[in-house]
């Protein structure tokens, strides 16, 4: 492992053109990436682990407070996220008493199973590195609503998101008043966001799908660049039971001579990404083939990479974050920018390989391999679905060297939760099965029943309070010795990794 990032010549190095051809052998049978809140927990020892993420906290002043509390209450009264009715018919509704502020910018929009948020995060630090001012809209959010929308690279402040909502309150009431069913929290936050970008101004909106694609509240955007991150089995109640079915519901958003930047997927997802881009005419770069990943190193605190772009490589590109999954997200970002900015069309150069490496630098990616606590050192990561699940207990063996790992697991109840426990059944020691907050949330007891099944009742033990199941991992972890290597890996939610980084004093 690399103490730093090296600082030597690169010229001693073997040209990764010449083995670009063995990684794209080798990346077509990689797992897919991942795809994501008030206490504290007397047995957590020390302060350690990275700097704060840009997860904003409660606003100080307490009338801002205030008044953001009111707004989330009128927002929780509208359909939550998981209730869906199938249609853009509103939104668009909305959109048109609005003035169709998103089409006052260029888009990138951001769909798949896994890795949207991270990819969209690589995506909005690249643009903003390059001097655009940028709108990011992504979901869950992991601690603060506010996350959901940032502008210029950082949350919109309390008073901006109280302000936006009340300035499209009363068009979101005459849409409502003119719609079968009102406008969903979902929907009511997609014309938060389009909004703010236009009133920024924001000279890009980099936007992730909430589910699927085609029927997406974000999908009234029409995205210059489509991204498809890797498509696995999930939400298949809603979207379909093959990749196939989903891939169709996702390939929504490649509109008629867009760009779509696809990273590598399963072969019957690509034949129908493949299928829509000739339909409507768009140009497809594929991972693998068009860009890649060259070579990738572990670094402290994250990774090198060289990563291939359509315009060239571009070598010891530092990414403060863990795992393969997160390298190929990092070239999927690469070539969405790349791609916005015309490279392999409009020009063939590469973009400023000092500016990619500096903005590659600064990336975090809050609730994804996050270190929030040391001695015991304890692990966020939000895996929530199988294929997630897989890539963070690969990436736990690789990026962290413990003897010992407990695994305090929370999940929601519309989840494969089986599929999930047995893919972090080879490096849990143990694991403390508990539940989150949210009415969602599998009850414990039902999730220890499967968590038996998988790891034998002896490795198995029940917490139904998060405090309480931290604390009960931690000390296992520490029943070595206080140097031993023991550690924690909390996950299995977006929503059980906020409120525990809440629990752990982060926010």
């Amino acid at each position: 492992m690399s103490e730093l990032p090296p600082d030597h010549n690169a010229d001693d190095q073997p040209d990764p053109l010449d083995s670009f051809d063995e990684i794209i052998a080798e990346e077509t049978t990689r797992d897919p990436d991942l795809a994501v809140i008030e206490a504290g927990s007397r047995t957590l020892r020390t302060q350690g682990g990275p700097p704060d993420a840009d997860i904003p906290t409660r606003p100080a002043d307490p009338e801002v407070d205030k008044a953001l509390r009111e707004v989330e209450t009128e927002l929780a009264t509208r359909w939550g996220e998981t209730k869906l009715e199938p249609s853009v018919s509103r939104i668009a509704a909305l959109m048109d008493v609005l003035g169709e502020p998103q089409r006052s910018y260029p888009s990138i929009h951001i769909t798949g199973t896994n890795g949207k948020t991270s990819t969209a995060r690589m995506i909005e630090a690249l643009l903003g590195a390059f001097e655009l001012r940028t709108g990011r809209y992504t979901s869950p959010h992991v601690q603060s609503i506010t996350e959901r929308i940032s502008l210029d690279g950082a949350p919109i402040a309390p008073e901006r998101f109280i302000e936006t909502y009340q300035d499209i309150k009363p068009y979101v009431e005459m849409v409502d008043a003119a719609q079968e069913y009102r406008l969903s929290f979902f929907e009511v936050l997609t014309g938060m966001a389009y909004a703010a970008f236009a009133d920024a101004p924001s000279d890009v909106a980099v936007v992730e799908v909430g589910m699927g694609g085609s029927w997406d509240a974000t999908n009234v955007i029409d995205g210059d660049v489509a991204v498809v991150t890797p498509i696995d089995l999930d939400h298949t109640d809603r979207l379909g039971t093959t990749h196939a079915e989903i891939a169709t519901e996702k390939a929504g958003i490649i509109k008629q001579g867009a760009t779509v930047i696809m990273a590598q997927q399963p072969v019957d997802a690509a034949q129908v990404l493949l299928k829509k881009a000739v339909e409507v005419d768009a140009t497809v770069a594929r991972e693998g083939l068009e860009f890649g990943v060259v070579e990738r190193q572990v670094a402290v605190g994250g990774q090198l990479v060289t990563l291939r772009g359509l315009g060239g490589e571009y070598p010891e590109v530092y990414l403060p974050l863990h795992g393969a999954h997160q390298a190929h997200n990092a070239a999927v970002a690469l070539a969405a920018v790349e791609a916005f900015f015309g490279v392999g069309a409009q020009r063939a150069d590469a973009l400023d390989p000092d500016t990619v490496r500096k903005a590659f630098a600064a990336v975090a990616s809050p609730g994804r391999m996050e270190v929030v606590r040391r001695s015991p050192t304890v692990v966020l990561d939000a895996a929530h679905n199988p294929a997630g699940a897989r890539a963070a207990a690969e990436t736990i063996g690789e990026a962290f060297q413990f003897s010992r790992l407990i695994g305090v697991v929370g999940a929601s109840g519309d989840k494969n939760v089986r599929e999930l426990l047995e893919a972090f059944e080879p490096v849990f020691a143990e694991v403390v099965v508990t539940q989150n907050s949210s009415h969602r949330a599998m009850d414990a007891d039902e999730l220890a029943g499967i968590a038996v099944e998988v790891f034998g009742e002896e490795r198995v033990q029940v917490e139904p309070r998060l405090p309480d199941a931290l604390e009960a991992a931690i000390t296992l972890a520490e029943e070595e010795g206080e140097f031993s290597g023991g550690g924690v890996l909390v996950t299995g939610s977006v929503i059980t990794v906020g409120e525990a980084r809440l629990l752990l004093g982060r926010g």
